[in-house]
């Protein structure tokens, strides 16, 4: 799923070649984003185009040879020429008489290009990664007995095994660690073309020299930003360095970055962008300063970013909120958050932050993952990560605008990893909450996921390592005992064993008190004495409809084997009720304010396998079946280790769980003794105590992020020179 979907979108012809373009946002000055070479195309700007489209008029353009244009079969219809008479093209067809450039290797190229040719049409030029010259191959059109490293930029290579010049390629482009979505992203994106059209851009690629590099740069009059990592891999940094002493423009050098720092450094890079436009159109209109009162009388403010995925998270988060108040009474605090969490926030008077509107919905990405109670969570979440860095700007430009005492973020895993990559842009306390810790490989994965979660833990534990203190206060939503004992990867510490070390055990955060008189609850919801109810829950996401399908299946045999059984399905705020079709006797609900009363109430419930509802049927003492989604190794892993140290619930296998096996079960369990351990009532407490202590230490609380003594000046990643 897109963050942003174009406001417009067409094509271009010149000389019969079709060229796609698309079109976001209204602001000025007018940004033109060029493609690279024709191995990708305009996705390679995800991350950037739903963040500036909310500043600037956004255009893209694809390149010759990829994605939504024409692959000619002519080496002259691939010349620099035709590249930026194709851009010139999109700007007259977008109306835009001058924009901004931005372009990444040879779309830096194509930039400087287009500034010197059409001065008229160039606001000014961003070049990222800048191949002009293109780093020779000399040996290209030469035979060899074997292809290793770079000898793999080689014509009968590339026809002979083009996925694997692909991925080599690829490899170069991103040398950061921890780059392998990057690279994936980049190799998907390279087999939509062929070895036979890229081949068809090698002579234009290879025919610019240093000196046509220099005269075209010195031709340029407009602004020029040049940026390029000292670890690129495929353009030498020295080519940065000499194209912005000939253009006279200011060099950025990504300290450690590689070639394509749009995609691997997308914070960076957006605000780099943003600021450089910023910096050529109109002023921006003067913001009225928010009220700020020095001294005593200030009040305190904090900025709760609560997940969407599910309700779970905003239930322990008000409980939170609420013990947190009674400690500070005059604490204001704003949500930043999506649907469903906002209705919730919303009934319960809270502020929802206006910034939440311009969020894209991790919610529907997630739903648009799910197969048929089947979601691979941990692929959902790597594949959301356009998604991620829109999101990441909208908490950024609003604590940049308003000052806050608190950041307190619930598994919002934008926030936590993007300030992690950019420590620098820590203003003020910042605590971290989760329910779990560790992503985990499940077995249908096999050796490839095991190997990605690996990685993507490793990431984590060496950003941790290196930034001890970036988080004030990391709180686990449990016990130690509800850890997994399984390492992180290869050569880390187990699940448990960090969070032991990283982490406050607050213990579990139900954010209710069980009812007193179950009786009396029962009445009050409308539940007849001694009727026997089978409740059906699958959370506040979409992904549930056909476990609420299967389970209303079950109903007429289970109802012989209960006799006067009383079923009700409730499908949340994102399923359609009318969307769930169930026999007669089976009542179905949509969203369904205070839920967990109603758990409380039933004599039975059947749910996925969601830490929240489950958890709430434990606190409530109530038997239940649990069925976790295939490939969601929280539900398939960490939520049965902690219902374990409960004695709570049953499990059951969505795959063999057909509607006579429901039915047996469900008959087997409606009159089982729960017996579970205690859940522990004060979690919302010890964690709001936690909390309060960073708003105590507030006033006196360094801005900066303290490093560690490996990196003492991590806010210095990158250099502005001249």
């Amino acid at each position: 799923m897109r963050a942003r979907e174009p406001d417009e979108d067409g094509f271009v012809e010149r000389d019969g070649v079709r060229v796609g373009y698309a079109v976001y946002g209204t602001g000025e000055p007018a940004i033109l984003l060029l493609t690279s070479w024709a191995i990708v195309h305009a996705r390679q700007w995800k991350a950037q185009v739903p963040y500036l489209a909310r500043r600037f008029r956004v255009i893209t353009i694809e390149g010759r040879g990829n994605g939504l244009a024409g692959r000619p079969a002519t080496a002259d219809a691939y010349s620099d020429r035709e590249y930026v008479d194709d851009a010139i093209a999109v700007l007259d067809a977008a109306g835009v008489d001058r924009a901004v450039l931005v372009g990444l290797s040879l779309g830096g190229r194509h930039a400087l290009q287009l500034a010197a040719w059409y001065p008229q049409r160039a606001a000014g030029v961003i070049a990222f990664g800048t191949a002009l010259p293109w780093p020779a191959a000399p040996d290209f059109d030469i035979p060899k007995d074997g292809y290793d490293g770079w000898g793999k930029a080689n014509r009968h290579y590339w026809l002979a095994d083009y996925p694997g010049w692909v991925e080599f390629f690829m490899s170069q482009v991103f040398t950061e660690p921890h780059s392998v979505k990057q690279r994936e992203d980049g190799e998907g994106w390279g087999l939509e073309t062929t070895a036979e059209t890229l081949l068809l851009t090698v002579p234009a690629v290879a025919a610019a020299t240093a000196a046509d590099a220099e005269a075209i740069c010195r031709q340029v009059r407009c602004p020029v930003l040049v940026v390029h990592g000292d670890h690129d891999g495929i353009v030498p940094y020295e080519t940065g360095v000499a194209l912005a002493r000939w253009t006279g423009g200011r060099l950025v050098t990504i300290h450690g970055g590689g070639h394509a720092t749009p995609m691997r450094d997308p914070v960076k890079a957006n605000l780099l962008i943003r600021d450089f436009a910023e910096s050529l159109g109109p002023r921006p209109p003067c913001r009225a300063p928010r009220a700020w009162t020095r001294g005593r009388d200030r009040r305190k403010r904090a900025l709760f970013v609560s997940s969407p995925i599910g309700l779970g998270h905003v239930r322990r988060d008000l409980a939170i909120a609420a013990e947190l108040r009674a400690r500070h009474p005059d604490l204001e605090i704003d949500w930043l958050t999506q649907h469903p969490v906002t209705a919730v926030l919303a009934e319960q008077g809270e502020r929802v932050h206006p910034a939440s509107r311009w969020l894209a919905s991790e919610s529907s990405h997630i739903e648009s993952e799910a197969g048929e109670h089947d979601l691979n969570v941990f692929q959902a979440i790597r594949r959301m990560d356009e998604i991620m860095a829109a999101n990441f700007m909208v908490f950024h430009d609003l604590v940049a605008d308003e000052p806050y005492d608190l950041w307190i973020v619930d598994e919002g895993w934008d926030v936590d990893h993007f300030l992690f990559d950019n420590p620098e842009l820590k203003r003020t306390a910042y605590a971290w909450l989760t329910d779990f810790v560790g992503f985990l490989p499940v077995p249908e994965g096999g050796a490839a996921e095991a190997a990605l979660t690996a990685d993507w833990n490793a990431e984590r534990v060496e950003q941790r390592r290196r930034y001890p203190r970036l988080r004030d206060q990391s709180i686990f939503v449990g016990n130690p005992g509800d850890l997994v004992d399984t390492p992180l990867g290869p050569e880390l510490p187990t699940a448990r064993d960090w969070a032991l070390e990283r982490y406050a055990f607050a213990g579990y955060v139900t954010g209710f008190t069980p009812p007193a008189d179950r009786e009396a609850l029962r009445a009050e919801l409308g539940y007849r004495p001694g009727e026997r109810v089978c409740l059906v829950a699958v959370g506040g996401s979409g992904v549930g409809a056909p476990l609420l399908r299967r389970v209303a299946a079950a109903f007429p045999l289970a109802e012989k084997k209960i006799p006067g059984l009383r079923m009700v399905a409730v499908t949340g705020p994102r399923i359609d009720p009318a969307s769930v079709p169930v026999p007669d006797g089976v009542e179905v609900r949509g969203y369904v304010p205070g839920l967990h009363r109603h758990l409380a109430a039933c004599d039975l419930a059947v749910v996925q396998g969601g830490l929240t509802t489950c958890m709430e049927l434990t606190a409530a003492g109530r038997p239940f079946l649990y069925l976790p989604l295939a490939r969601h190794f929280e539900q398939q892993i960490h939520v049965p280790r902690r219902l374990a140290q409960y004695h709570a619930g049953t499990r059951l296998d969505y795959a063999v769980a057909d509607p006579e096996y429901l039915a047996a079960a469900i008959a087997a369990e409606i009159d089982r003794p729960a017996g579970y351990r205690p859940v522990e009532t004060d979690g919302a407490a010890r964690a709001a105590s936690l909390l309060a202590e960073l708003l105590l230490s507030a006033g006196s609380r360094a801005r900066a992020v303290l490093s560690s003594p490996r990196d003492p000046m991590p806010s210095l990643r990158y250099t502005l020179r001249r």
